[in-house]
């Protein structure tokens, strides 16, 4: 595996960790480190990192406050 690409799955947590759970990506990264794309779109939808999923939980979050302050009057 190249030095670079060691250098980005050590720095983000998660992807060392999903790595560490799958490690079949190993083998994956070392032979073929053009796959790092669809590595890193797997971590993202293991763990609910995209986009949407953010906005859906700071939603959700907003949702709880507000049922939360409404029980309170």
């Amino acid at each position: 595996m190249s030095l670079e690409l060691q250098f980005k799955i050590k720095e983000n947590e998660s992807y060392l960790r999903y790595l560490r759970q799958h490690d079949h990506w190993y083998k994956i990264l070392n032979r073929a480190p053009w796959e790092f794309k669809r590595f890193e779109e797997e971590v993202k939808k293991e763990y609910h990192l995209s986009k949407i999923d953010r906005l859906e939980k700071a939603f959700n979050t907003f949702e709880m406050l507000e049922k939360i302050l409404v029980s309170l009057r």
